[in-house]
C-alpha cells in the first residue's frame, strides 16, 4: 500500500520543482489519509509524528503549481470514474460572522434559511456507478469586489476556502 501512496503523490506532485516542496506534499496525503476524524494541520503531523509547521508552511506559505497539481487529480479521477456527466454544484459554508471572505446573508440550502454564509462551487464527475469533485472554488459576490470591502479583505487574509488557493 505504501509503496502505491508514493508512486501517486510522485505522479501527482510531479509539477512541484523543489524536492523538499513533493516531499511535503507526500506527507500531507499521507496525513488526509490515515485514520482520525479531524483532518486540520496539527492532528495530522501528530499522527505523521511530525511539527505541524511542515505541513502548515506547505499548504500556506510555500508557492508551488496549484492548478498543475490539480489537474492532475481531476485526470486521475477521471480515468476511475468515467463520467458520464459533469455536475457544477454550489454548497453553503454557515459563517458564524460577516468577516471571512465571501460571507453574505443569501438563502442557503445547506443552512435551510437565509443566514451568514459563503458560497463554495464544484465541479464533479459521475457516473452511475462514482462521483467525485474535480475543482472548486469560493464563489465571491459582486459585494466583496468593491472598495467598501477593502477593509474586510484586508482583515482576514489568512482564513481562506479550502478550495480557493490550496
Amino acid at each position: 500500500m505504501r509503496f502505491q501512496l508514493e508512486g501517486f503523490a510522485s505522479e501527482v506532485f510531479a509539477p512541484l520543482v523543489r524536492r523538499d516542496q513533493r516531499a511535503k506534499g507526500s506527507l500531507y496525503l499521507r496525513g488526509l489519509l490515515l485514520d482520525g476524524r479531524r483532518k486540520s494541520m496539527q492532528p495530522m503531523a501528530e499522527r505523521l509524528g511530525i511539527d505541524h509547521q511542515q505541513l502548515q508552511q506547505f499548504m500556506t506559505s510555500s508557492t508551488w503549481p496549484v492548478q498543475e497539481v490539480r489537474a492532475r487529480l481531476a485526470w486521475r479521477a477521471a480515468k476511475v470514474v468515467r463520467p458520464q456527466a459533469w455536475v457544477v454544484d454550489d454548497t453553503g459554508l454557515p459563517e458564524d460572522g460577516i468577516a471571512s471572505p465571501g460571507v453574505t446573508r443569501p438563502y442557503s440550502g445547506t443552512l435551510g434559511k437565509v443566514g451568514n454564509c459563503r458560497i463554495g462551487v464544484s465541479v464533479h464527475a459521475v457516473s452511475d456507478t462514482a462521483s467525485c469533485p474535480l475543482s472548486w472554488r469560493l464563489f465571491l459576490p459582486a459585494g466583496w469586489d468593491t472598495p467598501e470591502a477593502a477593509d474586510r479583505q484586508e482583515r482576514k487574509p489568512h482564513q481562506r476556502f479550502s478550495g480557493s488557493g490550496r
